[in-house]
């Protein structure tokens, strides 16, 4: 059994890469830093926002993954983002980036806009807390 419901009230909009409420319910959090475009080397990888996205993105759930949690344990994310127009004007393709790596059930989250994030090159920067059973 999922230790994660998601919430979806008929009154509210319909969300859109997100969920508006999550329970969690499982035996252990996992608190996950937050994650930018790094590869291994420590190096920001990746011009555009959605190049740096998906590396960070990646790097999140190889974090979750480390931890012994999939993607569908992800309760809470928070997206930082250098520009925030740039971020919206690219949501159909962050979406299928989402899709792509962590499926379609989606976390309670947030988008919120940063002067600058702890690399200056990094575009964008993603945390994340979950919820294993």
């Amino acid at each position: 059994m999922n230790p994660i419901t998601r919430i979806n009230p008929a009154e509210l909009a319909p969300p859109t890469g997100f969920s508006h409420a999550v329970t969690a319910t499982g035996d252990r959090l996992v608190f996950l830093a937050g994650q930018t475009a790094l590869d291994g080397d420590g190096k920001v990888v990746g011009a555009t926002l959605p190049e740096q996205f998906e590396t960070a993105l990646g790097n999140l759930l190889t974090a979750l993954r480390a931890a012994g949690g999939a993607p569908s344990a992800l309760a809470r994310v928070t997206v930082y983002a250098t520009d925030v127009a740039d971020y919206r004007a690219h949501a159909p393709e962050l979406g299928e980036i989402w899709r792509r790596l962590a499926g379609r059930e989606y976390p309670a989250m947030a988008v919120i806009g940063a002067v600058r994030l702890w690399d200056e090159q990094a575009r964008v920067e993603i945390d994340g807390i979950a919820v294993l059973d």
